[in-house]
């Protein structure tokens, strides 16, 4: 591939959801279609019938068409051609292209100057490939690369800048470096890491600042070690600690100063009890 400055501006996207027939045809650059500039213009002769074999139709499936659709519909059509069109210069060929193509000459997109390219790359790579993605310059890029990396890879990306990408982390990273996560700037990482770090790491959370947090810690910590958490200032983590804990530990939330609370205490010291085996 090129360097990025020698791709043109990327065109004004077409609108997505309007009807194709509603989509003028016009090539990538904006100008009417030239079949006779057409690298495949031998495709014009062959019949568009499934049991003869797909040619290529102008307004339905053509790659020079601007429309996306139609370069899709000609590509599935068309598979075998896909690895001549990755260096073309219109961002959605080469995208689509991808989508086709020989996943050996897929490294060659790494620095693809769209981020449209680069974010089929990171789908259909091997997953031991997508280190060298894992910092792209765009979040969906590096959404989609968390998704598919090893986990045992997925170290370098606990400090990604979005949030998004730090979830997705915290959901495959393995245990032994999950802690890490655990002083996370966003609480929706921080609760991903409550409802899986094991005993005893998981104590590091019980004073966390969001009550999310600490609810998740409640539900997740043993029955026997929910006392400490009978006293927390949020009525929905007393509210989970008298769900679960012991019993013999109910009485500390009995007079609590919420009803929902105090409600969970009654209902569980009402349900019968198992007599004693003897």
């Amino acid at each position: 591939m090129g360097a990025a400055a020698s791709f043109p501006a990327r065109p004004q996207r077409l609108a997505a959801r309007a009807p194709e027939g509603d989509i003028p045809r016009m090539d990538w650059r904006g100008g009417p279609l030239d079949c006779e500039a057409c690298a495949y213009i031998d495709l014009r002769a062959r019949p568009n019938e499934e049991i003869s074999g797909h040619g290529c139709q102008p307004g339905h499936a053509c790659m020079q068409d601007a429309y996306a659709r139609r370069i899709d519909r000609f590509f599935r059509w068309h598979p075998e051609l896909a690895d001549q069109q990755l260096e073309h210069p219109y961002f959605e060929v080469r995208a689509i292209a991808a989508r086709h193509a020989s996943v050996f000459r897929l490294n060659g997109l790494m620095n693809d100057p769209d981020e449209t390219v680069r974010l089929q790359v990171a789908a259909r790579l091997p997953p031991a490939q997508l280190e060298r993605l894992m910092h792209d310059p765009h979040r969906e890029v590096r959404l989609r690369v968390a998704q598919r990396i090893d986990p045992v890879r997925l170290g370098g990306m606990r400090h990604d800048s979005d949030y998004g990408v730090r979830e997705i982390v915290a959901q495959r990273l393995p245990l032994a470096l999950l802690a890490t996560l655990a002083h996370d700037p966003e609480r929706s990482v921080r609760e991903i890491v409550a409802r899986r770090l094991p005993m005893p790491t998981l104590f590091i959370l019980v004073g966390d600042p969001e009550p999310e947090v600490r609810r998740a810690v409640a539900e997740s910590l043993p029955e026997a070690l929910l006392g400490r958490m009978a006293d927390d200032p949020d009525w929905r983590v007393r509210w989970e600690v008298a769900r679960r804990v012991p019993l013999a530990q109910l009485a500390a939330l009995r007079d609590d100063t919420d009803s929902e609370v105090r409600q969970m205490v009654r209902d569980r010291l009402a349900e019968p009890r198992e007599a004693p085996h003897g």
